[in-house]
């Protein structure tokens, strides 16, 4: 791991990797816990916003084409809870064409990336825009 995304380069940040591909889903959450974060892991749509109201993330990591509850409608539920803080909603999906970019924003995901990512990516935007996550 690149040393200005070591845990000291940014500050630790509570993360929610939601995904029903469960071995994605960890090992993404492995990559944040390596760099200092506190991460949880939801595999629907439904967990994800039972964890996300007890645990209230500084960011979510979505994944969109999910069985029952898809990512869009997890984002929605998300934004209109107002009894939570903001979390930055991140799309990390193989969901890349441009209608699916603006469904994203639309829905209130606020940044959109296409599996794979690269794992330094992800961490440099995490660290660039953690100081952008709204408290209500």
């Amino acid at each position: 791991m690149d040393a200005s995304l070591s845990p000291r380069a940014c500050a630790r940040l509570r993360a929610l990797v939601v995904d029903d591909n469960a071995d994605y889903a960890e090992a993404t959450a492995l990559l944040l816990r390596m760099a200092g974060h506190e991460t949880e892991v939801a595999f629907d749509g439904w967990q994800a916003l039972e964890i996300a109201e007890s645990q209230r993330p500084d960011v979510v990591l979505l994944d969109i084409g999910m069985q029952g509850l898809n990512g869009y409608e997890v984002a929605r539920h998300l934004k209109d809870r107002t009894n939570l803080k903001l979390p930055l909603i991140i799309a990390v999906t193989g969901h890349g064409s441009e209608r699916d970019k603006c469904r994203s924003y639309e829905a209130g995901i606020d940044l959109h990336l296409v599996k794979p990512f690269h794992a330094e990516r992800l961490l440099q935007l995490l660290c660039r825009f953690q100081n952008f996550v709204v408290e209500v």
